[in-house]
């Protein structure tokens, strides 16, 4: 079992302090990471924590999982390794037939 978990459903108002002191009672805590929007700088509401072993990731997990911190019912499992994405990413814009007319024949 991997010692990251993931932590999601937390308040927009809730800070990587606060979500240490939360997991810290099942165990050393190495690290915590809230996600952020990169355009607005505001959380997304989910993050990280990784504790120190397999043993105290399992504890919390079992104690934080549907626990309620600053008002909201916590989601916590074991973090999935990241998937591998292809390079790039669009966003662009795309014309479509000459800017997105159609003709009828």
């Amino acid at each position: 079992m991997s010692n990251k978990l993931f932590v999601g459903n937390l308040s927009f108002n809730t800070t990587e302090n606060a979500l240490q002191d939360a997991f810290a009672a099942f165990g050393t805590v190495t690290e915590t990471i809230l996600m952020m929007d990169r355009m607005t700088n505001r959380p997304r509401g989910f993050g990280f924590v990784t504790m120190s072993t397999a043993e105290e990731a399992q504890k919390a997990v079992a104690g934080m999982n549907g626990s309620q911190l600053d008002g909201r019912a916590l989601t916590v499992n074991v973090a999935r390794p990241r998937e591998e994405r292809p390079p790039g990413g669009g966003g662009g814009r795309r014309e479509f037939n000459g800017g997105g007319r159609r003709e009828r024949y």
